[in-house]
């Protein structure tokens, strides 16, 4: 038994040590993954924090909203000085005597039942905000980690371009000391260098501010430093992303829809509760008399509000009415743009993929060839150094071409996921 207790205790800390240093590595590697800055965002982005207390201060007025009002305590002292027998005096048990009153009041049947609804109603529009804040945030990230990306691929393409620029620079020298080019093709080949050099240090500097912005979303300090990232998300199934079922998608689950139909309920309510107050309120009450030093009499009260007021009343229900129509309305407009949205970002979606495709399928593979052709057709000078250095651009920008559009595809994406409200 204590062999065993040793095993296990040996394997607790191994497996401590190894959580331990897994966290190490992603805490050092964040930024490599986008799951890992969303996670970070969460725990660390103080705007989401704000909307989240916020939305358990809506919950907490759910209680108060629905309670009784606090019942009152009064006490009268009457003749204070006994007919002018006496002093005045404060002295309860001295004084002819002494009344408490203990009073509540108590709204007419149904409208702490409704102050609860509507509060409950409020606190999840508060939650619906809180979805939205959330899926604004995650979008902003999922954008800018796709940028980063490009800026990184491009970064990566350019330094081999460089390569390659500089071994065609030895081939020019090659070519110019046998006589068979000109000295003009071997300054090309080196101002071709430089305006790459100068285009890294341009992606240097984008790329800062790029993940200056990043962390300033996940909630991390500006100094630290993030990882390169590693890759970019599959693209869904072209069947999921019709309009159509994204349209059931958006309806059902978009926090701005949500919040707004929580907001024309807890209207209804309001407006109910304001029909209720066409009802009197009662206010209960119970009066024990001190006479001396003892108890002699009990008194029970009711009071009741008189509902004069009637053009106060109406002008409330009217306004009632017309908070209502106004959520009514907004709910509407909510509607239209969010479906305006969609469609937009679906037809993006759709044409990023299609371009994604025919860049990878046929451009990238032509301009691939044509290079080669001219690659061997200058090195057999048959081809001048300019149709050489025209083969590389198209090359440089058929593979650019590849990469933006995965990540123009990237940000339709992270757009759908907004507006829809789910991860896809």
């Amino acid at each position: 038994m204590p062999r065993i207790r040793l095993r296990l205790s040996v394997g607790a800390a191994l497996l401590a040590l190894v959580f331990t240093q897994a966290g190490f590595s992603q805490e050092v590697r964040l930024g490599a993954h986008l799951e890992g800055l969303l996670v970070a965002a969460r725990e660390g982005n103080p705007e989401f924090a704000g909307m989240q207390f916020e939305a358990d201060a809506a919950a907490e007025r759910v209680l108060p909203a629905g309670a009784l009002p606090d019942p009152k305590f009064g006490m009268e002292l009457r003749d204070i000085t006994r007919m002018g027998e006496r002093n005045p005096t404060l002295l309860p048990g001295r004084v002819g005597s002494t009344r408490y009153i203990f009073t509540q009041e108590l709204p007419w049947f149904g409208k702490r039942g409704l102050k609860r609804e509507a509060a409950e109603l409020q606190a999840e529009a508060a939650r619906g905000r809180v979805a939205g804040t959330w899926s604004e945030l995650a979008a902003k990230i999922k954008t800018a980690y796709a940028q980063l990306y490009y800026l990184d691929q491009n970064e990566r393409l350019t330094r081999e371009i460089l390569d390659l620029m500089a071994r065609l620079e030895k081939v020019a020298q090659v070519r110019y000391a046998s006589g068979l080019a000109a000295q003009q093709d071997v300054i090309r080949a080196q101002l071709e260098q430089t305006s790459m050099r100068n285009e890294l240090i341009a992606l240097e500097a984008e790329r800062s501010q790029l993940q200056a912005r990043l962390k300033a979303l996940v909630g991390r300090p500006a100094s630290e430093t993030l990882a390169t990232p590693e890759r970019i998300r599959t693209l869904p199934a072209s069947e999921s992303m019709r309009f159509d079922v994204l349209e059931q998608r958006a309806r059902a689950s978009n926090p701005l829809l949500r919040t707004e139909e929580s907001q024309i309920l807890a209207a209804e309510k309001n407006r109910e509760l304001t029909y209720k107050n066409r009802y009197p309120d009662f206010m209960v009450g119970l009066s024990p008399i001190q006479y001396g030093k003892s108890i002699r009499e009990w008194e029970l009260m009711v009071e009741v509000t008189i509902p004069l007021q009637q053009d106060t009343r109406r002008a409330q229900e009217r306004e009632a009415q017309a908070m209502l129509e106004a959520a009514r309305s907004r709910r509407e407009v909510a509607t239209n743009q969010v479906l305006a949205d969609l469609y937009e970002s679906v037809a993006g979606l759709e044409a990023a993929r299609r371009t994604l495709a025919l860049t990878t399928e046929s451009l990238l593979p032509q301009s691939e060839l044509t290079y080669r052709s001219a690659l061997a057709g200058y090195e057999s000078g048959k081809v001048d150094f300019a149709t050489l250095l025209d083969a590389q651009r198209q090359i440089r920008q058929a593979k650019l071409n590849q990469v933006k559009a995965g990540v123009a595809a990237q940000t339709r994406l992270a757009d759908i996921e907004r507006i829809v409200g789910e991860e896809l």
